[in-house]
Formats: C-alpha cells, structure tokens, sequence
C-alpha cells in the first residue's frame, strides 16, 4: 500500500517513528535492569564473578526482549495515536487512518 499525503497527494513520506524508537529505548533500559536484577540473584552466593556473568547475561537478554517489546507497543501508538507520517513535498503531518 502507497501512502500518499491527504493534502497534496503526494507519495514523498517519510515515518517519525517516535513512538517506536521511545517504547524501545525505555524497554531496553527496563529490561536490562530487570534483567541484570534477576541475574545476580541467580549467581552462587558469594561467587563474584558468577553474579557479575549472571547480571551481564540477564541485563542483555533482558535489554533485548524489553527493546522488542517496547518497539511494538510503540508501532501501535505511532499508528493509532500519534501523527507518524510527514509529507516532503507540503511538510503536513497525518497519522495512519488519514492513509
């Protein structure tokens, strides 16, 4: 599907993506925290370098599905919610249900 510019008919669009590349930002950094918690509790206790492994694992598979996660959650707000799309010919902006 084209998706052109309900002011000039324009097919020159570009996507912002605020809301996608926001949701991932927080996700990741929600995920690493949430991550890297639940690898030093998994570490033998009083094994440094087995709870510092098991924070770094965690904080990066965490950091990875809460980028993901977020990404989608802010696909859907870029959609519904925010005015995503910019004309390059008039410089209006729309959102997906003006496509």
């Amino acid at each position: 599907m084209t998706i052109t510019c309900p002011i000039c008919q324009s097919t020159q669009i570009r996507s912002k993506d605020f809301g996608r590349k926001t949701g991932g930002t927080i996700g990741t950094i929600a995920g690493a925290a949430t991550g890297a918690e639940a690898g030093m509790a998994a570490g033998p206790v009083g094994a440094i370098v087995g709870g510092i492994a098991g924070a770094l694992l965690g904080s990066l598979c965490g950091g990875a599905a809460g980028a993901a996660a977020g990404s989608r959650f802010g696909s859907v707000v870029d959609d519904h919610v925010l005015n995503n799309y910019a004309c390059l010919d008039c410089g209006y902006s729309f959102s997906r249900h003006h496509c």
